[in-house]
């Protein structure tokens, strides 16, 4: 598992048709997102592709390279990867609106591997803390604990000083999964399911099971290099240890549940709205830094993404060796969206076009 950001780059995705009726010129003119997702399968090689807006979902490609079936509807299940840290930082934010933790607490005040680090609550959820990356560190062909990873990220250097720089490390949301069961006094999962699952209906969604391996209902197969045999290419990679992801990439759902996730939390239905103004006002500018395009935000758990249209989306967006993840609920009321691939796109002109999708169908003329 590895970062997990989506953005969307400033492109014009339709153009003008002239000499023409009105009727003609609609007819003859390109679904802009649906050419993103063809751009996809065609020329990058991504085995399938969907964009799911709600009312209108698109497919390209194929759910399996071996039977050739279609790509799966917006019922198809698939790993959110780091899409998973919004949700944490959810519930991270519900013991703070509850008055149970306060953000410029010290981590250590309540784990004591933290105890000599002057890092707080909100480095943790702004990726401000320094913690290097613990998962390029794990030995993934056997199961291990979120002690265990912790402690192979605080046997190697800082990155930097807390609150003096900022740098993406799942290692933060590792941390804020712990921090959690410490002071819910229960699992984090269990917590997740109890303060954003169930009042949001997200049936679909779930955590998979220690040892559980494989997607339960409706999935497309994934495919990518496999993080054991990079020697041998990419293979099928739909088989992977989601419960070792944990609090920064283990979730797993559907488009539709995870529209509705965007929307519960934007549209205050989680959370007090100035926890909300919180998440998306105390942010870092990212943009130009791995993904991100210029203007991009990274908030608490949750980044902004400029369109081309004007104002931006607020999501997240992850990565695993056989998919990527992109989307989330834009400004203006333009709407929300998930789109995501069946392998690893993000870098080059696959990111181009992943990104292409989302802003296409944020910036559709007619909304």
């Amino acid at each position: 598992m590895r970062r997990t950001h989506r953005a969307v780059t400033a492109v014009l995705l339709a153009a003008t048709l002239t000499g023409v009726s009105a009727p003609l010129a609609a007819a003859r003119q390109p679904d802009p997102v649906q050419r993103q997702l063809d751009l996809l399968v065609e020329q990058d090689g991504v085995p399938g592709a969907l964009a799911h807006e709600g009312r209108t979902t698109r497919r390209a490609g194929v759910a399996d390279t071996v039977s050739g079936r279609p790509m799966v509807g917006p019922a198809g299940r698939f790993r959110m990867a780091s899409n998973t840290k919004a949700f944490t930082a959810t519930a991270v934010m519900r013991l703070v609106a509850d008055g149970r933790i306060r953000l410029g607490d010290r981590a250590g005040t309540y784990l004591p591997q933290l105890a000599r680090r002057d890092i707080t609550v909100r480095q943790l959820l702004m990726q401000t803390s320094g913690l290097p990356e613990y998962t390029t560190l794990v030995d993934w062909s056997r199961p291990g604990t979120e002690e265990e990873y912790l402690a192979l990220a605080l046997a190697e250097e800082p990155v930097f000083p807390p609150g003096t720089d900022w740098g993406y490390s799942n290692t933060n949301y590792l941390v804020l999964g712990m921090l959690i069961d410490k002071v819910s006094g229960t699992d984090y999962r269990t917590y997740v399911e109890r303060v954003v699952l169930r009042p949001l209906g997200l049936d679909h969604t779930y955590w998979p099971a220690p040892g559980e391996l494989t997607l339960r209902g409706p999935h497309a197969r994934n495919y990518g290099i496999h993080p054991a045999r990079p020697e041998a290419g990419r293979v099928d990679v739909t088989e992977l240890p989601g419960y070792e992801f944990g609090a920064s990439g283990g979730l797993v759902t559907t488009p539709g549940d995870l529209n509705a996730f965007w929307d519960g939390l934007f549209g205050g239905r989680l959370l007090p709205r100035w926890a909300v103004r919180l998440m998306t006002s105390d942010t870092s500018d990212v943009g130009g830094r791995d993904v991100y395009p210029p203007g991009s935000r990274y908030g608490y758990g949750v980044s902004s993404t400029p369109l081309s249209c004007g104002g931006a989306y607020w999501g997240h967006g992850g990565d695993l060796p056989g998919s990527s993840v992109a989307g989330g609920r834009a400004t203006g009321g333009r709407g929300t969206v998930t789109v995501y691939t069946t392998t690893w796109a993000a870098a080059g002109d696959s990111l181009r076009h992943l990104q292409g999708a989302v802003d296409a169908a944020l910036c559709a003329e007619d909304r």
